[in-house]
């Protein structure tokens, strides 16, 4: 790291996804949470003493008691911002008005047009602008191009599959903010869906795909909901050169965070692909089975290699969760913004927005509009 000043951050709400960030500033050696903003100071100080208990910053972070005040606040360099899809435009672009950098949750925004729009005014503002996705920052990812990209592992990629689902609980469907259709619109597709999504584009270099259908397999809402979320939720992308994309995310099915890329000679194996497993390793396995014919004798023979990094699943200065605030952190101090994250972030939108559309319309082939 440079001698260059930390980046001072601000969080934007008290969400439960924030805790974990709350540690990945604390482990950011070129980072320093300066404040903390909900409703009211109270409720912000609460949140604040009850994560100084586990893991205490150097300086406890100020507690704000609104919003509009973390955004002006003059020792804030960057804000993430973890507020619910149906608010998050509002909030974003008024960060990007005041000068400061952006790191939003996923999904950016309920459609493309919101976010083209937030990314529009970060980039008016020079601030950089990304998504929350975690496992972009991870080391696993360079480890799997490599294999990807060595001609023999897999070859010619022709399938990419993946499936993120959990099994929520009775309190999380009457309760949660993510089946309520003004909060979070996109249900399992906006919190589960985009991992897919982002998944294939990222193994297919960010070629966007020509066609997408999309299937909504199930839909709710709690109590108080305008209107119904997706629960359940599978669509296929349809690459050039015949290589299609699958997924799968869902509210009602166990745990599974699962890909494979398969090809001419062998395909790959992730089975924690989001969330990696706890321990000190993010690792995938390469299979190059064998099938051989003699005779009476059908030999299926496993070839299969283990790829591991280094690197711990959580709450340590190597895990994902720091290496993004790491990254964004080394951006804001270094004033060289990257345009690549909004471009893709953007690029996730429209596939949402595309299977989204499909589903709705009876699984029908949508084409994808840039």
């Amino acid at each position: 790291m440079s001698d260059l000043p930390p980046c001072r951050w601000g969080i934007l709400g008290t969400s439960g996804i924030a805790r974990k960030n709350w540690q990945a500033i604390r482990n950011a050696e070129n980072a320093v949470l300066t404040a903390v903003a909900s409703r009211s100071e109270e409720r912000a100080l609460q949140y604040i003493e009850e994560n100084q208990a586990q893991v205490a910053h150097p300086i406890q972070p100020e507690p704000v008691g609104s919003y509009e005040a973390l955004i002006a606040h003059p020792d804030i360099d960057a804000v993430y911002i973890p507020l619910p899809t149906g608010v998050r435009k509002e909030y974003a672009i008024a960060v990007a008005q005041a000068g400061k950098h952006v790191l939003c949750e996923k999904p950016c925004g309920p459609n493309a047009d919101d976010v083209r729009e937030i990314i529009a005014a970060c980039e008016q503002a020079g601030v950089q602008f990304m998504d929350g996705v975690m496992f972009m920052h991870s080391d696993r990812l360079p480890a799997l191009r490599e294999t990807l990209d060595d001609g023999e592992s897999v070859g010619e990629i022709t399938r990419i599959a993946s499936q993120f689902s959990f099994r929520a609980p009775d309190d999380f469907l009457q309760e949660n903010i993510r089946m309520h259709s003004g909060l979070e619109p996109l249900g399992c597709l906006g919190d589960l869906g985009w991992y897919n999504l982002r998944f294939a584009l990222w193994v297919m270099g960010y070629q966007m795909p020509e066609r997408v259908t999309g299937r909504l397999i199930n839909q709710s809402g709690r109590p108080d909901s305008p209107d119904s979320v997706p629960l359940q939720f599978s669509g296929e992308l349809l690459f050039s050169g015949n290589v299609t994309a699958g997924y799968y995310c869902s509210f009602e099915t166990e745990h599974q965070q699962w890909a494979n890329i398969s090809g001419s000679k062998g395909h790959i194996h992730i089975k924690d692909f989001v969330l990696p497993y706890f321990g000190a390793e993010a690792s995938y396995d390469v299979v190059n089975a064998h099938f051989e014919i003699d005779g009476c004798h059908l030999h299926m023979e496993d070839h299969t290699r283990r790829v591991a990094v280094r690197e711990y699943s959580e709450g340590h200065t190597s895990s994902q969760e720091t290496k993004l605030f790491r990254n964004f952190s080394e951006i804001v101090r270094t004033g060289q913004l990257d345009s690549h994250w909004p471009e893709i972030a953007l690029k996730t939108q429209l596939l949402m927005d595309a299977c989204l559309h499909s589903a709705r319309n009876g699984g029908v082939e949508v084409e994808v509009q840039g």
